[in-house]
């Protein structure tokens, strides 16, 4: 199994935190499904204050350019994203295109 933990940052306005909240606690199956179906096991997403971290545990086969690839043809994924953009805003650094950055673990005890 591998593990990720990615950051993004929301825009600091609590109306929008809390709807963006909100679509989380209840996401379409269709969502759901096509996260399963790139490998992925498991999705946490936590928040503090607008920054986000979110941890995925996935298959050994699993890779994020492969994930792309199936969310790119897939229109549920494409209206989600599109959903989520208007709460979201990149941290200072990323790369274009990019929302979710792969942190660098730095510690493991």
């Amino acid at each position: 199994m591998q593990r990720f933990m990615l950051i993004l940052d929301l825009k600091n306005e609590s109306k929008l935190i809390q709807t963006y909240e909100n679509y989380h606690q209840n996401i379409s199956a269709e969502i759901a499904e096509s996260i399963r179906a790139s490998g992925i096991e498991s999705m946490e997403i936590f928040r503090f204050e607008n920054r986000l971290v979110m941890e995925i545990v996935a298959h050994d086969s699993f890779s994020f350019e492969e994930k792309s690839k199936l969310d790119e043809s897939n229109e549920m994924v494409q209206a989600w994203e599109q959903l989520m953009s208007q709460f979201q805003q990149v941290i200072p650094g990323t790369p274009d295109g990019v929302k979710w950055v792969l942190t660098k673990q730095i510690f493991k005890l």
